[in-house]
C-alpha cells in the first residue's frame, strides 16, 4: 500500500480541499513564482481557475493555451495535489519519448516546481515497450558470427551482472532504456529493441528484463506517472486481457490524466487497437503445444493451421502493392485472399473450442494456455476486422523477417467512449492545437467526447516584433538546397529543419554535409532526446528531424531559425486513404487540415520566452504555386506576422 504524501496545504471541514487549493493555487501565482524570478502571466492564471472546475467535477477539460503561458506548470500543480488528496497517482501521457524527457530534464517543469514549493515530487517514467532492451534479441545477435565483437557485444558486456544470470535476484537496478545508448543509431537499436513480436509473457528471462523490472517500479509512484499516448493506449485495451492472465495492468488506479498535445491522442488510440500477424510467431506458438501430450485431433488441427498460415502469407505477399514513401504496402483483398483468410478464421475458431476441451484434461499448463487463449482472440479479431466491409484500415509491410498484415479499426471514438471518457475522472486535454476555426468538435468528434468543458486563451507573446515568415520562390530541387544552405548561413547555424519523412532526411544529410562549416545533427544517427542536448549546448549547430514538429522547447539563441523543408502534409498511406476516401473533398477537408495543424506546431517551435526572436522559412513549392493554400497558411500564423516572399 502506498503511503500518502503530504499536501502543500491544509483543509478541514470547515474550508473543502478545492477551496485550500484554490487559495493555495492563488499564492503560488501571485506571490512565490514572482519571488523566484517567474513572469506574472494573465493568461497562466486564468488557465489555472479553469482547471479547478474540471477537477471538481471530474470532467473532461479541453485546454487550449498558446506557446507561453506556461500551460505544463499548470496542470502539474492541480494533478499532483489531487494525486496527494486521493491517494491515487496522476497520469500524464505525453506524445512521444522525447516530450517525456524534455518533461524530467534537470532544467525541465517538474524540477523547476520541486525545487520553488519542496514538494518532494514522486515522478516515474513509463516508456513505450520498445523504448526497452530485449534481452532475448541481444543474446541471439551476439550469438551470431557476423556480430562477434560487434557494438552488440559491448552492450551486453556493460549489462549489470544480475540480467544475465538466471536465479533469484537480491537487488536490481533500471536498465535497458533506450536513453542509455545515445550514439546508437535508430537502424541498430532496433535489432535489439523490443517488437510486438516478442512473447513477453512466455519468456524464460522476463524476471530479469528491464522493460518489466522498470514497469514494477513505475506502478509504486505516489504522485505522477509520466507516460507516452502510446502506453497509456496500450494499457486501456490490454488492462482486461492482463488481469485475465494473472498479469497487472500496465498503470495502477489513477486519480486524472493529463493528455499533452492532446490533439495526436487519436493517432495512438488507432495503433493500440491495431494487430500485427506474422507468420513464424503464431507458428512458434503452437510448435509448443504440439510438444504436449496432446489428442491426436488437436495435434492434427495445429499441423492444419501452421499450412494454412503459410499459405495465407504467401498469397498475402502477392495481394500487397508498394507505395510509394512509405514502408506500408496496400492489400488487395481479393477472392483469393479472402478465401484462405475464412479458412483461417474457422481454425482459430475450432481450435479455440478444442482448446478449451484439452486444458480441461490438465495437459498443458495452464497459464500457458490463457496466454494462447488470448492470441487466438487477438487473431479473430484481426481477421474479422480483414473480412469485414469498410470497417477497417489494412495494409502489409516487409522486413529481414518477412511480411506482415496490419489490421487497424477506422474509428476508435465508441471505445473511447465506453473504456477511457465515461469514467468519472479529470481528463485535461493541453495543446496549443487542439481546436478549428474557434470550434473543438474535430477531435471531440474524433474520440468520442460527448461532455466537456473548454477555454482557449492566446499565446502573451509579441509576435509581430519577434518573427518574421519567409517563403522564397523556388523552381528546382537544387534550388531548394540553396536556399536552405543560404537560410542557415544567415542565421550562422541555430537552425531547426523540420521535414515528414526518412527520405528527406537523407536528402538534407547529402545537402547539408559538405557545405556548412557548422555541426549538423540528424535524427536517427543517435537516440533522440541525446540529440537534442547536443543542438542546445552546440549554439551554432544544426538539427534536422521529422518528429519534432510538436513538444520541443529550445529558448535563447541556441535556436533562431526554423526551417520548413516541405508543408506536413499526411502520408500516401493506407490509415489517410481511408479518411480520403470518406471525404467529399479529401485534400481540403483531410490533407490541408492535418498540415495546417501540424504546421502551426512546427511554427511554435521558435518562439518559447518572451525574449526570444528569430524567422521561420518555408521552402515547398506548393505554397507559391495555389494562392488558395498561401492565403490558408497566412491564415494561421500569429496575430500580427505576415508572409513575405
Amino acid at each position: 500500500m502506498l503511503q500518502r504524501k503530504k499536501l502543500p496545504f491544509e483543509y478541514n471541514k470547515d474550508r473543502s480541499f478545492f477551496e485550500s487549493l484554490g487559495d493555495w493555487i492563488g499564492d503560488v501565482f501571485y506571490d512565490i513564482m514572482p519571488e523566484h524570478g517567474f513572469e506574472l502571466r494573465d493568461e497562466q492564471i486564468f488557465m489555472a481557475f479553469q482547471l479547478e472546475r474540471a477537477f471538481q467535477e471530474k470532467k473532461v477539460m479541453l485546454s487550449e493555451a498558446g506557446v507561453g503561458t506556461g500551460k505544463t506548470i499548470v496542470y502539474l500543480l492541480y494533478a499532483i495535489c489531487y494525486a496527494r488528496y486521493t491517494g491515487k497517482p496522476a497520469i500524464i501521457a505525453c506524445a512521444d519519448e522525447s516530450l517525456i524527457e524534455q518533461l524530467v530534464k534537470p532544467d525541465g517543469d517538474i524540477a523547476k516546481i520541486d525545487k520553488m514549493l519542496h514538494l518532494n515530487i514522486d515522478a516515474r517514467l513509463a516508456k513505450s515497450d520498445e523504448q526497452y532492451l530485449c534481452i532475448k534479441k541481444l543474446e541471439q545477435k551476439i550469438n551470431m558470427p557476423e556480430h562477434k565483437g560487434s557494438t552488440f557485444g559491448d552492450i551486453y558486456k556493460e549489462l549489470p551482472e544480475f540480467a544475465k544470470k538466471q536465479g533469484t535476484m537480491q537487488t536490481f537496478e533500471p536498465y535497458g532504456d533506450r536513453k542509455q545508448y545515445p550514439d546508437l543509431k535508430d537502424e541498430k537499436w532496433q535489432h535489439i529493441n523490443w517488437d510486438v513480436f516478442q512473447n513477453c509473457t512466455l519468456c524464460d528471462v522476463r524476471h530479469r528484463c528491464g522493460k518489466t523490472l522498470t514497469r514494477e517500479h513505475v506502478r509504486n509512484s505516489s504522485d505522477i506517472i509520466i507516460c507516452s499516448h502510446d502506453y497509456y493506449m496500450q494499457h486501456v485495451w490490454t488492462s482486461d486481457a492482463r488481469k485475465r492472465e494473472g498479469q497487472l495492468p500496465l498503470l495502477p488506479e489513477y486519480s486524472s490524466v493529463v493528455f499533452d498535445e492532446g490533439h495526436l491522442l487519436e493517432v495512438s488510440a488507432q495503433k493500440a487497437l491495431s494487430y500485427k500477424m506474422k507468420d513464424y510467431v503464431l507458428i512458434e506458438l503452437f510448435e509448443r503445444l504440439l510438444q504436449n501430450d496432446i489428442r491426436e485431433k488437436f495435434a492434427l488441427l495445429m499441423e492444419e493451421f501452421v499450412e494454412t498460415i503459410d499459405v495465407f502469407f504467401e498469397v498475402l505477399e502477392t495481394s500487397s502493392k508498394r507505395i510509394e514513401g512509405s514502408n506500408r504496402m496496400t492489400v488487395n483483398l481479393d477472392e483469393q485472399l479472402q478465401g484462405v483468410a475464412l479458412k483461417l478464421k474457422q481454425l482459430v475458431s475450432t481450435i479455440g473450442d478444442e482448446l478449451v476441451f484439452e486444458s480441461e484434461t490438465f495437459v498443458l499448463d495452464e497459464y500457458e494456455t490463457k496466454v494462447i487463449d488470448e492470441h487466438l482472440d487477438e487473431m479473430m479479431y484481426a481477421l474479422t476486422l480483414l473480412l469485414g466491409e469498410n470497417d477497417a484500415i489494412i495494409w502489409s509491410e516487409e522486413d529481414e523477417d518477412g511480411f506482415t498484415l496490419i489490421t487497424m479499426p477506422k474509428t476508435v471514438k465508441e471505445v473511447l467512449r465506453d473504456k477511457v471518457f465515461q469514467n468519472k475522472k479529470p481528463y485535461i486535454f493541453s495543446s496549443a492545437t487542439l481546436s478549428e476555426n474557434e470550434s473543438f468538435n474535430y477531435v471531440t468528434n474524433s474520440l468520442g467526447i460527448d461532455d466537456y468543458l473548454s477555454f482557449s486563451v492566446a499565446s502573451p507573446f509579441n509576435y509581430e516584433e519577434n518573427m518574421t515568415v519567409n517563403a522564397p520562390f523556388i523552381k528546382s530541387s537544387n534550388a531548394k538546397i540553396e536556399a536552405l544552405n543560404e537560410s542557415i548561413k544567415q542565421s550562422e547555424g541555430r537552425a531547426l529543419v523540420l521535414c515528414n519523412s526518412k527520405k528527406e532526411l537523407q536528402e538534407l544529410r547529402d545537402g547539408l554535409k559538405s557545405n556548412l562549416p557548422w555541426e549538423l545533427f540528424v535524427e536517427g544517427e543517435k537516440e533522440i532526446t541525446a540529440l537534442i542536448e547536443k543542438f542546445q549546448k552546440d549554439e551554432h549547430s544544426i538539427l534536422c528531424a521529422k518528429s519534432l514538429w510538436e513538444g520541443l522547447d529550445i529558448p535563447g539563441n541556441a535556436l533562431k531559425n526554423v526551417i520548413i523543408y516541405s508543408l506536413p502534409f499526411p502520408p500516401n498511406d493506407p490509415v489517410f486513404e481511408a479518411k480520403r476516401a470518406e471525404s467529399g473533398d479529401p485534400y481540403w477537408e483531410i490533407d490541408v487540415p492535418y498540415m495546417l495543424l501540424r504546421l502551426r506546431q512546427g511554427i511554435g517551435r521558435l518562439i518559447r520566452t518572451s525574449n526570444d526572436s528569430g524567422s521561420i522559412v518555408i521552402l515547398d513549392e506548393k505554397l507559391l504555386d495555389d494562392k488558395k493554400l498561401l492565403e490558408k497558411v497566412k491564415g494561421i500564423l500569429p496575430n500580427g506576422v505576415a508572409l513575405e516572399n
